[in-house]
């Protein structure tokens, strides 16, 4: 399974989308800081995720996420996410 994700800043508020293979993991970088492009923005949450087949479509979806166009739509899909699928993913520690 490869997952695409939007985290969203505490510090700043900014949205970061980004894709991967163990979400947990990839979570777990991002707030300790080993990701260069979220460093700088954390605490960071994950408000949205997608399960996906393959990396090729995580990467398209990813793609087409990060799109200008789609900005509008991004606010829809991160608030229509059911919040209880997140829950898996607070406790890091796992």
């Amino acid at each position: 399974m490869v997952y695409v994700y939007i985290l969203k800043s505490r510090k700043d508020g900014k949205f970061y989308t980004g894709s991967t293979t163990d979400l947990k993991r990839r979570l777990r970088e991002h707030n300790d800081g080993k990701s260069k492009s979220t460093r700088y923005r954390r605490p960071l949450i994950l408000v949205y995720y997608e399960e996906l087949s393959s990396i090729g479509q995580a990467r398209a979806r990813e793609k087409a996420l990060k799109h200008p166009t789609l900005g509008k739509h991004k606010a829809v899909l991160i608030n229509q996410f059911p919040k209880e699928k997140l829950s898996i993913f607070e406790n890091l520690d796992d």
